[in-house]
């Protein structure tokens, strides 16, 4: 019976953390500890916890008098609305959730779990960064779990959630995941944290504004989801599971479905302005042909001259791709492109069907644009879009012009099916640029230049304005009325079920990073 009550005595240790003084610490900065986020996170009882009595190794600086329970993380598995589920969530309350050997070797541990088992890693950072004291070999522990982060890339959905501080090295698996969520006010992540910026650039710079959430998910694209509270982050990290398959050999799974298959929408009839420079809300026509009308919006604030996300259709996951009229006029520009890169392949990799809702006049133009990289930027695109295997449908509303029309599906990149609606303007470029070229001569020469460029103008847009000349070279399947785009890509979504592609074997492509 006394080594029952010494287990007992040893996990009760385990479970308090930093004790109740640090636990307390940590509630009045507006943050749960570890294991009140592992609740949130896991069903009811379903959570396993895996190495509770791991300790550190360190001798160095008085460490060997130092008590680390749980060594700073909490890791195991459970379920999540009933999937499997492996998780590890750092512990601020023991030695400020930093980076040691055995720290780094639980976390590896599940990562290796979950990789077996073909199931989805959770990430839970808060933490001080690589703990001093343990110098290389913390070092040593976090390339450890980078390459398994890279390992486990494309094989079993990888989500980071930052509920604290996460500086230096620490930042870099949460990169390579493919999601990080970040809570308003609480969670910051950079390479260098304030001070050192300071000392070294001389810059006077804030937590927040330097990176803060609000940072990360507008002007750096690197959060994925802003949220503003932990309850929140967690309620938004169940939703995202929800559209995801666990593993990459699986496909996603698929809800009862009780929205009308054949549902028209006489409102997508009269969406799109007869001004052709006349802007619409995208976001509108994605709720009018989804499932219930929900669209689990991915990157809302970053980039927001593209829309990418989640929704159903049939009840099965689909990846919508969409440019947004209401911003910059739909233009691809430098971060448009890398947010819809990764989205692509990401739904490439987890068998997610992809469908592109076309309404693009070109790449942003400007000085800017071209230093930054619009070329190299520009092609991750296409890349993503040509190297895609899985279901891919287009649906052209209305401008889609030069490369960017390439860019988005085209049939050019391997789309299965692209449709068009009567809206439809596919050309080389609009028709008041086209104009002013192929007739250049002809205006100049006219007696009234200004009429006879509107003439022209109209001349050319008669021509190619318009999605029949695409349809003519089969460059379009079908022009289709705006009120059947729903059914009409149910029904596409249903004949590509058992679409098989294949690649050129090869080691792996190089991408224009």
């Amino acid at each position: 019976m006394s080594k029952l009550n010494e287990l007992q005595q040893k996990r009760a240790a385990v479970e308090q953390g930093g004790g109740p003084d640090k636990i307390k610490k940590q509630h009045d900065a507006g943050k749960k500890t570890a294991r009140e986020r592992i609740e949130m996170l896991f069903d009811e009882g379903s959570f396993v916890e895996v190495d509770a009595f791991v300790t550190h190794r360190c001798n160095e600086f008085g460490m060997e008098k130092v008590q680390a329970p749980g060594e700073g993380v909490v890791v195991g598995y459970g379920t999540v609305d009933g999937r499997l589920v492996f998780a590890y969530a750092q512990d601020f309350t023991v030695i400020g959730g930093s980076l040691g050997e055995m720290h780094a070797a639980k976390i590896c541990k599940v990562m290796d779990m979950a990789v077996k088992m073909g199931a989805p890693i959770i990430g839970i950072n808060d933490s001080g960064g690589a703990r001093i004291q343990e110098g290389l070999d913390a070092l040593k522990g976090f390339g450890d779990i980078f390459i398994r982060n890279t390992h486990a890339s494309g094989v079993v959905p990888q989500i980071s959630i930052i509920m604290g501080s996460c500086a230096g090295g620490a930042v870099y698996s949460p990169a390579i995941c493919d999601f990080i969520f970040m809570v308003e006010k609480t969670s910051q992540m950079f390479i260098t944290g304030p001070q050192v910026v300071k000392s070294v650039t001389g810059e006077d710079v804030g937590f927040e504004e330097l990176g803060g959430a609000a940072t990360h998910a507008t002007k750096s694209g690197v959060a994925s989801f802003k949220c503003s509270s932990e309850e929140e982050c967690i309620a938004q990290v169940k939703e995202l599971l929800s559209y995801l398959p666990s593993n990459n050999l699986e496909m996603p799974p698929v809800y009862e479905c009780g929205d009308n298959l054949n549902r028209l929408s006489q409102s997508l009839t009269s969406i799109v302005p007869e001004d052709a420079n006349k802007a619409y809300d995208m976001k509108k026509v994605i709720s009018e042909i989804v499932d219930d009308g929900e669209f689990f919006e991915i990157f809302k604030t970053f980039a927001q001259n593209i829309i990418i996300g989640f929704a159903r259709m049939n009840g099965a996951t689909v990846g919508i791709v969409a440019n947004q009229p209401k911003v910059a006029a739909g233009s691809l520009d430098v971060n448009s492109s890398d947010k819809a890169a990764r989205f692509v392949r990401f739904c490439d990799a987890f068998n997610i069907p992809l469908i592109t809702l076309t309404d693009v006049p070109g790449y942003l133009p400007g000085v800017v644009q071209e230093h930054d990289g619009i070329i190299r930027h520009g092609a991750k695109l296409l890349y993503a879009f040509s190297e895609a295997t899985v279901p891919k449908i287009n649906v052209i509303l209305r401008k889609a012009y030069g490369g960017a029309y390439i860019a988005m599906n085209s049939k050019h990149l391997g789309a299965d099916m692209v449709f068009a609606w009567p809206s439809a303007e596919i050309a080389v470029m609009g028709p008041s640029g086209a104009a002013n070229i192929i007739f250049r001569k002809d205006i100049a020469a006219a007696d009234d230049p200004i009429a006879a460029r509107q003439e022209k103008i109209a001349e050319y847009a008669d021509k190619f304005a318009n999605p029949y000349m695409a349809a003519r070279r089969g460059y379009v399947d079908d022009v289709i009325e705006p009120d059947s785009t729903r059914p009409r890509i149910i029904s596409a979504l249903e004949m590509l079920l058992s679409k098989r592609e294949t690649r050129p074997s090869k080691k792996h492509g190089n991408i224009p990073l």
